[in-house]
């Protein structure tokens, strides 16, 4: 079982990714903002990290960034729902996520990426 931390501002985001991991096994932890999930993976490393971009505190492009400096082996997947942002998913990865994810996105596709992730 896998510790997957999950940092978004939107409360439905966070639950229905709460219960599509936890129903595939996975622990869930949960942060409304970039700079208390930032807190809480330096507390508690998890073993990946699913974070939106656009968040009040701290946004998602300096949350990865911040991962990235102090966490080299941090595993990332990047979500965004901003219209016409598609540019943030790029520099998102640019910054070091291992992937993307255009909000709404597909459950399915979401959870084989968070399985490559974890066994990678």
């Amino acid at each position: 079982m896998a510790t997957i931390l999950i940092i978004d501002d939107e409360e439905p985001i966070r639950a229905l990714l709460r219960t599509t991991l936890e129903a595939a096994g996975h622990e869930v932890v949960e942060a409304p903002n970039g700079r208390i999930g930032l807190d809480l993976y330096r507390h508690r490393p998890a073993d990946l990290i699913i974070t939106d971009i656009a968040m009040p505190e701290l946004n998602g492009l300096d949350l990865i960034l911040e991962l990235t400096r102090q966490f080299l082996h941090a595993k990332v997947i990047a979500i965004s729902g901003a219209e016409g942002e598609k540019h943030v998913l790029d520099v998102a990865k640019l910054l070091g996520a291992r992937r993307t994810f255009q909000k709404p996105f597909s459950l399915p596709l979401l959870l084989d990426a968070v399985r490559y992730e974890l066994e990678h």
